[in-house]
């Protein structure tokens, strides 16, 4: 739902301030149509299905993975695709991994979105339906911002669309947001907006070899980030999640991991999540289990908290590393 729209609509159609707030009430609980909002009158909500989609996203497509993560392609009113996805676990967490761009400008190198034209940021609304999106399938709980595109780099959409998630069902300290480290935003996350989590895609523990697989770090150094990052630890009283990607024979070694420790320490500031990764071309593959294993003991021995993450919806494309792969498609067509 354009939220900005709605406000116009109703003011055009004379109606108070608080339909709004009850329009939006109803999408926040899984609403899908105007006439199911019983508190509005009859005619108001006639009125609304003329002038108002819903939605701002069309539905283009959608895929269920065998392990249940269900992943959606929209596409904007400017035909820009979106994908999110909803990742459903065994103990009850219902994720969303929400987009904040169509396309990312960032090109890191072992991303498939980085690979696609960059389109544009989207806007609060487009933000928000793609969680409603799911909400209207089933309860959600937790968000990642850690789909298409960076949300630094849209961050008052962003935030604005954080502030409205606890609405959903998603508290702030179920809303991660993920960054490949664009400093002006972790620095103003620090003190601005609600109290969510940050991760920081890592993937190296040095700036020679995240340069050559991440170029954003030649305009804002890893130890630039990483003091960012440790300063919203300690203001935010919360530990930063390192997000690092296991590429076999790039950043999987015993040295490496010696290495990110070391760059991590004190130990308390920092969670580590190893993601195996995968494949979305040619260039790289993913670490074999064992290496991953291994590398994660090496970190434990350091005293740095590390867990391997479970790969979700690697076979409908919707895994860490994967999406827009099919949107791209969409938009060269």
């Amino acid at each position: 739902m354009d939220l900005a729209q709605l406000e116009t609509t109703m003011a055009e159609l004379g109606q108070p301030s608080y339909r709004t707030g009850q329009v939006w009430e109803w999408l926040a609980r899984g609403a899908d149509s105007f006439d199911q909002m019983s508190n509005l009158p009859a005619d108001l909500r006639a009125q609304l299905a003329e002038k108002l989609p819903v939605s701002t996203l069309e539905v283009e497509n959608s895929a269920l993975s065998v392990d249940g993560t269900e992943k959606a392609l929209f596409l904007t009113a400017d035909q820009r695709p979106v994908e999110a996805v909803l990742m459903r676990y065994r103990d009850g967490r219902r994720s969303l991994c929400l987009s904040s761009q169509s396309g990312c400008p960032l090109t890191c190198t072992f991303c498939a979105t980085g690979k696609m034209k960059f389109g544009r940021n989207l806007t609060e609304s487009e933000i928000l339906d793609q969680a409603l999106h799911f909400r209207r399938i089933e309860d959600v709980n937790h968000t990642v911002f850690m789909g298409m595109g960076e949300p630094m780099m849209n961050l008052d959409n962003v935030l604005a669309a954080c502030e409205k998630l606890p609405e959903l069902g998603i508290a702030n300290s179920h809303t991660t947001i993920s960054t490949v480290g664009w400093l002006p935003g972790i620095q103003r996350v620090t003190t601005e907006g609600p109290a969510v989590r940050l991760a920081l895609s890592l993937h190296a523990p040095n700036d020679q070899l995240r340069s050559k697989i991440m170029p954003v770090n030649d305009k804002y150094s890893m130890n630039e980030v990483v003091d960012a990052a440790r300063e919203w630890r300690h203001v935010r009283k919360r530990k930063v999640f390192i997000e690092y990607l296991m590429l076999d024979g790039v950043n999987d070694s015993p040295e490496l991991a010696h290495e990110l420790a070391e760059l991590l320490l004190p130990k308390n500031d920092f969670k580590v999540n190893l993601i195996p990764y995968n494949p979305t071309g040619e260039e790289y593959q993913g670490s074999p289990r064992q290496t991953i294993e291994n590398f994660r003991q090496n970190l434990m021995k350091r005293g740095i908290h590390a867990t391997v993450r479970l790969t979700r919806g690697r076979d409908i494309d919707a895994a860490c590393g994967q999406l827009a792969a099919k949107a791209n498609e969409v938009a060269e067509a």
